[in-house]
């Protein structure tokens, strides 16, 4: 009897979420890009925290989105590029804000409650938490930062008419 492999499906490579951005500055062999927003883009609820809406003019704005990206494949200013990032990436980056601080808040607050039963101790053993939790976040996201893994990733020259949504 022979051995057949399924070659169809790859579940070994990393899936990419991928956005576009659009080249606003060359300086050397770095890339100055800014992400295009998509048609939902400005319409959630964090919206004023990305950039797309909120005080300031729609330059500074844009200036606050800018992001640097190593210039490897020859970009010019006014192009249009779809990157990616690892979604296994991603998923890491949203533990470490929001998983990490909310963990050690409510630990604190549950081990303070069971220690003293009152509710000043156990909120202000919550508040300790919290800042503990930030601290370490800020820490476990420089190191995800360090070894590259929250980097976009180049992955074509985005063509005319594609946006994020197609």
């Amino acid at each position: 009897m022979g051995e057949t492999v399924d070659n169809m499906t790859d579940f070994s490579a990393p899936t990419m979420i991928e956005g576009i951005a659009q080249v606003v500055a060359v300086d050397g062999n770095m890339a100055w890009l800014v992400p295009e927003s998509g048609t939902s883009c400005g319409g959630c609820s964090s919206a004023a925290a990305c950039g797309s809406k909120g005080i300031g003019t729609v330059a500074s704005r844009l200036e606050a989105r800018r992001f640097q990206l190593v210039n490897d494949a020859g970009l010019r200013v006014g192009e249009r590029v779809v990157l990616g990032i690892r979604e296994n990436a991603l998923l890491r980056a949203s533990i470490t804000a929001y998983v990490i601080p909310l963990a050690t808040l409510l630990i604190a607050g549950a081990l303070a409650q069971w220690v003293a039963g009152s509710d000043t101790v156990t909120m202000a053993a919550m508040l300790a938490g919290l800042v503990l939790g930030l601290w370490f976040a800020r820490l476990r996201a420089g190191r995800l930062m360090a070894k590259g893994e929250l980097a976009p990733r180049f992955i074509r020259r985005a063509s005319a008419g594609e946006t994020c949504n197609s």
